[in-house]
């Protein structure tokens, strides 16, 4: 049977919660290819319990052991592997609804068979936190024309901090391909660059506005808590400079004007975030850090001056990237309470 789509789902030390997360994807049934990716565990069972699912599911679950890479090299592990005319990562705390992913397959089943080709599936997502009773659905019908396929002169402003999440996309494997996308290893939030890269090879989208990916938050050890994102300013800031360099401001420029606008709202984002977690932290590494950052603006600088002008004077950001290193640190602090109390997600 041809398989409609392919989940990734990277696993490292997973043992805990990575059944949950299984046990929905299985709900796609035999038109779904599993990929799950050993990523190196060592200090628990993960590995077994990969072997013990691709024993009873055989012709949907197949299983890749290897050494640890990074959630990035599990990404790209599974496009290596993928059989799916589509693809997904999931991540093994997290899941799919079940009701909506048949929601999802039937569309995609309906798709092809009208031979349409949808390079990128959207639907939304939810931050699901157990442990303070809060779920918040990200979802995104004011950007998006509804059930139906569309290209990118349809799409609406995103406005603030909205942006496009792996979470939410479903890309097309061979747009994957095409678009030459290879995540670096031993790097976090990764994920960035998954959702940006690709994207100009992507020509039709279908949004459907299902709560289909269940994001889980709250655990201490997570990438994006606010401790471990603060800690590791420096992968933020290396996903950051490869994110500026997939494209050069002119290419950019040359896109359809509202995959343009899109693509610089999602690079100004980014950046917001940079400079928040960059510029917070101990007092005793305040110099390292704005050594840092202003390290980043002259590689930027030196590699692409019309990207460097665009962000530090025609940016969202460009009204902070002036003020002094202390004031930044206010503002960005002050910006990062308000998101969380807005989405009790930290």
């Amino acid at each position: 049977m041809e398989k409609l789509i392919t989940f990734a789902v990277p696993c490292y030390n997973s043992a805990e919660y990575m059944r949950h997360c299984i046990d929905t994807l299985l709900t796609a049934g035999e038109e779904a290819q599993i990929v799950l990716v050993d990523d190196g565990s060592t200090k628990d069972n993960t590995a077994e319990i990969a072997d013990e699912y691709a024993a009873k599911y055989p012709s949907i679950v197949e299983v890749v052991h290897k050494e640890n890479g990074g959630h990035g090299s599990g990404v790209n592990t599974g496009i290596a592997r993928a059989k799916g005319l589509y693809y997904k990562v999931v991540d093994s705390d997290d899941w799919l609804n079940p009701k909506e992913l048949s929601v999802f397959m039937e569309r995609v089943r309906k798709d092809v068979a009208a031979g349409k080709q949808i390079d990128l599936y959207l639907a939304n997502f939810v931050y699901e936190k157990p442990s303070a009773n809060a779920r918040h659905p990200r979802r995104y019908k004011k950007n998006f024309p509804v059930e139906k396929m569309f290209g990118w002169k349809h799409i609406r402003p995103f406005l603030f901090s909205n942006v496009v999440i792996m979470h939410s996309m479903y890309y097309r494997t061979q747009v994957l391909r095409n678009s030459g996308l290879r995540l670096p290893e031993h790097t976090f939030y990764v994920d960035n660059i998954f959702a940006f890269q690709p994207l100009p090879h992507v020509s039709t989208m279908y949004y459907m506005n299902i709560d289909l990916y269940e994001y889980y938050i709250g655990r201490d050890d997570q990438s994006v808590s606010e401790q471990n994102i603060t800690k590791r300013y420096r992968q933020q800031m290396r996903v950051t400079d490869l994110m500026l360099r997939a494209y050069r401001y002119e290419q950019i420029r040359s896109f359809e004007p509202r995959l343009r606008r899109y693509m610089l709202h999602d690079i100004n984002v980014l950046m917001c975030l940079t400079l928040m977690f960059s510029s917070n932290g101990p007092k005793e590494e305040i110099p390292e850090r704005k050594a840092a950052v202003r390290d980043m603006w002259e590689r930027l600088k030196r590699d692409d001056k019309k990207m460097y002008s665009f962000m530090r004077h025609r940016s969202y950001i460009a009204c902070i990237c002036w003020m002094p290193f202390r004031v930044q640190r206010f503002i960005t602090r002050m910006f990062y309470k308000f998101y969380k109390k807005v989405l009790k997600c930290s």
